[in-house]
């Protein structure tokens, strides 16, 4: 099918395009995975395992949790501080 015709299709809503579309090769932008090396002190790695074993998650899982909850933070903490500044006019 040519971009043009798949296009109408998505634009018209008429048709269902999933069935045009081959699910095995998709892949989300920016959400591939990365292997990584972390070194912490031996108290750190207790302190994930005691508290990953209280929630029911594996130390790995609570490590992303965490770090993805704090980017999070960070990034809207950072565009608040960008919103007082452009308010302010400064």
């Amino acid at each position: 099918m040519k971009a043009k015709e798949f296009d109408k299709k998505f634009d018209d809503n008429k048709e269902d395009i999933i069935e045009n579309l081959n699910l095995s090769t998709m892949r989300r932008i920016n959400q591939q995975q990365k292997r990584i090396n972390v070194d912490f002190p031996s108290w750190v790695v207790e302190s994930l395992d005691k508290e990953a074993a209280r929630i029911g998650v594996t130390r790995q899982s609570i490590i992303k949790v965490w770090l993805v909850e704090r980017l999070q933070s960070e990034a809207t903490n950072k565009s608040k501080h960008l919103d007082s500044v452009n308010a302010a006019g400064v």
